[in-house]
């Protein structure tokens, strides 16, 4: 059920250790007082140093959070399930209560880093990526029942 009228939105990704965890920091940070957001993975797989880091140049420290398997979830319920990669978009498993599924796709980037030639290179990828996230969870939660 809601907690004090907020919206509970669960971001699921195949891993639970980058862009779910961007996103639940984001909602947490900017829209704490109207969302009550979580994460959780298909096959968890730890936190992403990277992403940690991406996020506390962003002002949003992340470094708490952990990655969560989706049965750790099991009986709650939630307003919307939002999946940020295509792979927990094809194995979204069943929410009780009314949760509405929604996909918001965006790029992997431990994926995209992988063929980086510097570190730096590699975190251009992960802060492209969180802006986009970030673009995305400013929206919320109007942008959920477009």
């Amino acid at each position: 059920m809601k907690n004090a009228g907020k919206l509970r939105i669960l971001f699921l990704c195949t891993g639970n250790s980058c862009r779910s965890q961007m996103a639940e920091g984001f909602a947490r940070a900017l829209k704490g007082d109207r969302i009550e957001p979580y994460s959780a993975g298909i096959a968890p797989k730890g936190l992403d140093p990277r992403a940690v880091r991406v996020m506390a140049e962003a002002g949003v420290d992340i470094s708490g959070q952990r990655s969560k398997p989706m049965a750790e979830f099991r009986g709650r319920e939630f307003d919307f399930v939002v999946t940020v990669c295509d792979g927990a978009r094809e194995s979204c498993p069943i929410f009780p209560g009314s949760a509405r599924i929604i996909h918001a796709g965006f790029a992997d980037p431990p994926a995209l880093a992988a063929g980086a030639h510097s570190e730096e290179e590699a975190l251009a990828h992960y802060r492209r990526v969180r802006d986009q996230i970030r673009a995305f969870v400013e929206k919320l939660p109007e942008d959920l029942d477009a």
